[in-house]
């Protein structure tokens, strides 16, 4: 996917990549990685690593030694956490594995030997047996106290991390095979213990991709949350509930009956899941499901109030929202989902990627920006103009009005979009602006937002529009509100005062030469709250079709 097909989302605002390394290196996870590579480094002998089993795993007893290491000796998961982040310095390449090692050298430090070795036997090991040794990287001494290395940049940490990453979601995405052989009977025997000739693997209720891509569309909607939702972008939670239902509800279900409900509570159990695995990485700030609610979902209970879910979470009190657990994107994770996307073939912006682009980009790309996103990507556009001009900025202010104003010109479709989006632009603009403004007055599709802009700023000798001019603003002001924010209430309020302010209005607004022109006079029919007025309005549009 290319070019124009790819999808385009809305803009984020992103720390800069000194401030995400930060982040990254202060993940619980990677901190613990490369903690436990310091160690490997320490307890190794001359350089000669640590005896690892399979896989590059720890020995049970040196498990215990990175647990107390790490200070987790009081914490009932110490063994898991030290396990995780041994693994994802394995992962990540902080550790390198070599299971060709010596036997002798592996064995030697570990102070076992393989059972089979006095009888030339060939056996498995077993899974405290050393199979090889880890050793840290020489790339990343700088990171893990090696004598002499330099600290990796910004951008080779943020490379790290999200190589880790790819490792947890995959982790993430996949069932423990436990919860995949609990539905197959018999496989799972009364001692607890699975009986291999009960397995049937036809009978696994698992397809890996739909479990990847039902965790990448959750991370997918939390990036949406946080691009459009200026509460979400600046730290609000996201009620699990609420991104459950996003991921099954159908749109336009606004009843979700009881089979979509119960698709719900376990899509959001699983999500519980996935956000506990999740969160030692940075990605997500999160706030667990009730435990209770947990034991009732695993026990195959009902998880208690999911009847009283609606489409989107709004019949949860806030004791609910509390106990179903909340998540959100860190600036982290932020980044993370993004740089995921990116390699998908999507369209994910950034605020202050148009800095150096042309006035036409800028002015098709801010009708999808939030406000304050819009106007940071704006400063930062006129920033740029001004630092190539020269210190001042004034000729740099004078030339990119200048710029904006010729890319908002045309009479194609989009345009009367490209014109709200100038003068959401020129809004930011310094006085410097004002010859820029000037040189426009006469123009038939500029000269309104002009005069406009002089106007709030108190610019004297500012010459009054036409009847013309008047109307031709008009229809291409709401032609721009139509297409950017459909019919919300506000336009209906403008249609009507609009209407009593001028009498006669359909009579005069058909004959404005604007393309748009009868589309907005059915528009306004079609708000008009008045039935006669609204008839008025539909005549003129057939009319204005007509010429």
């Amino acid at each position: 996917m290319t070019g124009d097909d790819r999808p385009t989302l809305p803009p984020v605002r992103l720390p800069s990549d000194a401030e995400l390394a930060r982040d990254a290196l202060a993940a619980p996870l990677l901190a613990r990685a490369v903690e436990l590579t310091r160690w490997a480094r320490a307890a190794g002998s001359s350089g000669a690593g640590i005896p690892v089993g399979a896989g590059g795993e720890l020995l049970s007893q040196q498990l215990k030694e990175a647990a107390a290491h790490l200070g987790l000796t009081e914490d009932e998961e110490a063994p898991a956490l030290a396990a995780d982040a041994w693994n994802f310095a394995v992962d990540t390449g902080l550790l390198v594995v070599d299971e060709d090692a010596d036997d002798d050298e592996a064995g030697g430090e570990a102070g076992a030997g393989a059972s089979g070795a006095a009888t030339g036997e060939e056996t498995a090991p077993s899974s405290d047996e050393p199979v090889g040794v880890a050793t840290p990287d020489e790339e990343f001494d700088g990171l893990t106290g090696g004598p002499g290395g330099s600290v990796p940049a910004p951008d080779e940490i943020l490379e790290l991390w999200r190589t880790g990453l790819d490792t947890v979601l995959a982790d993430a995405a996949t069932p423990s095979f436990e919860e995949l052989l609990g539905g197959i009977e018999g496989a799972i025997g009364e001692n607890g213990e699975i009986d291999p000739d009960a397995i049937d693997l036809d009978a696994m209720d698992w397809n890996p991709e739909e479990e990847t891509e039902a965790l990448d569309s959750a991370l997918g909607n939390l990036y949406l949350l946080t691009a459009t939702d200026p509460a979400v972008a600046a730290g609000s939670m996201v009620p699990l509930p609420v991104l459950a239902a996003s991921m099954t509800v159908p749109d336009g279900m606004e009843e979700p009956t009881d089979e979509v409900l119960e698709e719900v509570s376990t899509a959001m159990m699983r999500l519980d899941e996935q956000f506990r695995m999740l969160e030692p990485t940075g990605l997500v700030a999160y706030q667990p499901v009730d435990e209770a609610l947990t034991r009732e979902a695993a026990e195959g209970e009902e998880v208690p109030g999911a009847d009283d879910l609606s489409a989107d979470g709004a019949d949860l009190d806030e004791e609910d929202v509390t106990r179903y657990g909340m998540v959100r994107l860190t600036p982290l994770g932020l980044y993370g989902v993004r740089e995921r996307m990116r390699e998908a073939g999507l369209d994910v912006p950034a605020v202050g990627d148009l800095a150096d682009a042309g006035a036409d980009k800028l002015l098709a790309a801010l009708p999808v920006y939030t406000e304050e996103n819009a106007r940071s990507e704006i400063e930062s556009w006129f920033a740029a103009r001004a630092t190539a001009e020269g210190t001042d900025g004034a000729g740099g202010t004078t030339a990119a009005a200048r710029e904006l104003l010729a890319a908002a010109r045309g009479t194609d479709e989009a345009a009367p979009v490209r014109r709200l989006a100038c003068q959401q632009a020129l809004s930011l603009a310094g006085p410097e602006a004002e010859p820029a403004l000037r040189e426009v007055l006469e123009d038939r599709q500029l000269g309104g937002l002009a005069r406009v802009w002089l106007a709030e700023r108190g610019a004297a000798d500012v010459p009054q529009p036409d009847e013309e001019m008047v109307f031709w603003l008009t229809i291409d002001t709401i032609a721009a509100q139509v297409a950017t924010a459909g019919e919300p209430d506000e336009l209906r309020e403008l249609v009507r005062d609009l209407v009593d302010q001028h009498a006669g209005f359909f009579d005069k607004a058909w004959r404005v030469e604007h393309p748009a022109t009868g589309d907005v006079l059915e528009t306004m029919g079609r708000v008009h709250p008045d039935k006669r007025v609204a008839k008025d309005a539909r005549k003129a549009a057939f009319k204005a079709r007509s010429r």
